[in-house]
């Protein structure tokens, strides 16, 4: 929150324009990691990792992962490379205009100020996307750090986010740059000479710029970035580039008691991915290249704007948003002869527009909060061509009609104190997600998998109830939560045939591998348990853990009655976190953190099997001075083999083996 300085003062505390959390947040299940969790993590989704409803699509980190593939979604009701959460930093989406995904490379944990983790569907202020939550990131305001260590197998990384300022204006810089020799995905006697590291060059900036405007506690943040990452695919010939560049300027006052606050905001978003992919030989001795997906240029661009009131026990908002996109893949396929025979470009436009109030209420032991909203999303301009190379003639050209959806959402929650420190709270909700263009345009292969876009993709929408209890005694703090979500017109990759097959529009599937295309499959039904707890043992002792039980089933109805009663892809119905921190002495700090989910499944048919699987990492850290200290760590302490992935041909790919680093880290 932006506060006014004593006159005395020559210079006043600049911060972001934004505005502060809503009062009504406290009914909502809700999880905050402030930076000094953060810092201790190279990448966000590996912080995030510890709040167990939250996952990748795939278990690999960021570190590892294909840009398609980091999509993040809550309470593991239908994992999905596009994601079912909503990610912002101030109120800007980071999820990529194309693919929804979101390159967590872009944004290092240094340069976070504090996270939260609101799970369930979003209405209100979040709209399009927030369809099992949101995941909402402060910029720091204050303070610098630099950050720089090395690691196992070619590992080196600096990171750093600091600023100042004089009288009414403020600069803030981040930024990191990371590199890493990777590690072999698929091992052991399943490797051949086709299989390679997944190598990693990543480098992202960022520069923002606050000022106070007149004697108001108004505010102006204008922030710009950019960022791109190159890494390995795990076989050669296979690579991916992700790269973009955003700007934002918001304009923000927060309320004054008795009176209004609101926020102006505007934001555009570039992106481009390129994403090589190969067909691999039986004995993965070699690779034939399959696909040259040679940029996916994409922008998106969005306003949002809000009003807010506090007046005694009522406080209100209410607001309007619109969210544009629009891109398309430009690749080559078909190798044959040695050469690419075949051109195809895919691509299209999206639109979210949507209105909304929101308001809690509370007073003496109560808080009851909700709201509605309602948006119109619509897809236009869409297409895909494709020619033969050689002689320029379409072999396929299909225009899409434009098509909308209007949708109606919203939420309610009350929260009451119980008496001491005990509180009981019960919400219930809805949200909705529109495909992304990589959903209805982009064709993708992975090793000898193919899966096909689909143009008529309808909205994704989800309601759900649940009801939770919290507790802050001495020495243990904690909250617990069952909740129920019903998912509605899922979009599943959808497995339609075998190869070796040539399928219509496809092409052909080589034997081992399978053809899948992404299918609104029916309904998603889910119910689950979420218990956390954090406390201290003395004075230097504390410990957390938590544990997420999910169990999501499928009813594929007339259009996938395959996949009747299975569980979605990539969905564990286990996963438990824990960690300790010793503060040895005055200088010296341990700490270990473990991670344990149960098995999950690799495909829509349940047929591929990914194991149960624990990770344990370690970490010890002296401070050297009041402002430098130094660390050893080791990830996967244990050097566990964590299945990532598996081929239909039953060959497995694992996550990341033991790996030490050391480092430095400066704070001012």
């Amino acid at each position: 929150m932006i506060q006014d300085a004593p006159a005395q003062l020559p210079e006043v505390v600049v911060t972001a324009a934004r505005l502060p959390p809503a009062a009504g947040e406290a009914a909502f299940s809700t999880t905050r990691l402030g930076s000094e969790r953060l810092e201790d993590q190279r990448r966000l989704d590996e912080a995030l990792a510890e709040v167990p409803a939250v996952s990748l699509f795939r278990r690999n980190s960021s570190l590892a992962a294909n840009p398609t593939t980091q999509g993040l979604s809550l309470r593991a009701i239908a994992p999905t490379g596009a994601g079912r959460a909503l990610v912002t930093l101030d109120g800007v989406p980071l999820n990529d205009p194309f693919g929804g995904w979101v390159i967590w490379s872009q944004l290092p944990p240094e340069a976070v100020g504090s996270l939260d983790v609101i799970r369930g569907a979003g209405s209100g202020p979040y709209g399009a996307g927030a369809l099992t939550g949101v995941v909402q990131l402060r910029e720091r305001d204050e303070g610098q750090v630099v950050d720089g260590s090395v690691a196992g197998r070619g590992g080196a990384r600096l990171a750093a986010s600091g600023g100042g300022g004089l009288g009414p204006l403020s600069l803030r810089l981040s930024g990191v740059h990371e590199r890493s020799d990777g590690y072999l995905p698929v091992r052991g006697g399943f490797a051949g000479a086709a299989d390679q590291p997944l190598d990693l060059d990543l480098w992202s900036v960022a520069a923002r710029a606050d000022a106070r405007l007149g004697a108001g506690a108004a505010a102006l943040s204008i922030r710009a970035s950019a960022f791109e990452e190159d890494r390995g695919s795990g076989l050669a010939g296979a690579r991916a580039t992700a790269s973009g560049e955003a700007v934002s300027a918001t304009l923000a006052r927060p309320p004054l008691p008795g009176g209004y606050g609101w926020r102006l905001q505007a934001w555009r978003r570039w992106s481009d991915l390129a994403n090589s992919s190969v067909a691999v030989a039986a004995d993965r001795s070699t690779t034939t290249p399959a696909n040259d997906q040679m940029e996916t240029p994409a922008v998106g661009w969005g306003l949002n704007a809000a009003l807010r009131r506090r007046s005694g026990p009522l406080e209100w908002e209410v607001g309007a948003d619109a969210r544009f996109a629009e891109g398309e893949t430009r690749e080559l396929f078909r190798f044959m002869a040695e050469t690419f025979t075949r051109s195809r470009t895919a691509g299209g436009e999206t639109a979210v527009m949507g209105a909304y109030g929101d308001a809690s209420w509370s007073a003496g032991p109560w808080l009851v909060a909700g709201g509605l909203r309602v948006d119109r999303s619509e897809q236009s301009g869409g297409g895909r061509l494709e020619r033969d190379l050689a002689s320029g003639a379409a072999t396929l050209d299909e225009r899409y009609a434009a098509s909308g959806d209007t949708v109606w959402t919203g939420r309610l929650a009350a929260r009451r104190t119980l008496g001491g420190a005990w509180s009981g709270r019960a919400a219930a909700y809805a949200g909705f997600r529109p495909a992304t263009l990589n959903e209805l345009h982009r064709p993708f292969r992975v090793g000898n998998d193919l899966t096909e876009a689909n143009p008529f993709l309808k909205p994704e929408r989800l309601s759900g109830l649940e009801a939770g209890l919290a507790w802050r005694t001495v020495p243990v703090r904690g909250t617990a939560t069952l909740f129920w979500n019903r998912l509605e017109d899922a979009v599943v990759n959808v497995t339609v045939g075998q190869g070796p097959a040539t399928f219509p529009r496809a092409g052909f599937v080589p034997a081992g591998g399978v053809l899948r295309q992404r299918q609104n499959a029916g309904t998603i039904e889910a119910v689950g348990l979420e218990l956390a707890a954090d406390g201290d043992l003395g004075e230097r002792l504390s410990w957390r853990g938590a544990l997420s039980a999910t169990d999501a089933r499928v009813d594929g109805g007339a259009a996938a009655p395959q996949l009747t009663g299975l569980r979605p892809a990539q969905a564990p119905i286990w996963s438990v976190t824990a960690g300790l921190e010793w503060r040895a002495t005055d200088r010296l700090s341990l700490s270990a953190d473990g991670r344990w989910e149960s098995r999950r499944f690799d495909d829509d048919l349940n047929s591929r099997v990914l194991e149960a699987a624990l990770i344990l990492d370690a970490r010890a850290e002296w401070r050297v001075t009041d402002r430098a200290s130094a660390y050893v760590a080791a990830g996967n302490l244990l050097d566990a083999e964590v299945e990532t992935a598996e081929t239909a041909g039953g060959v497995p790919s694992y996550g990341a083996p033991r790996t030490l680093s050391a480092g430095l880290r400066f704070r001012y």
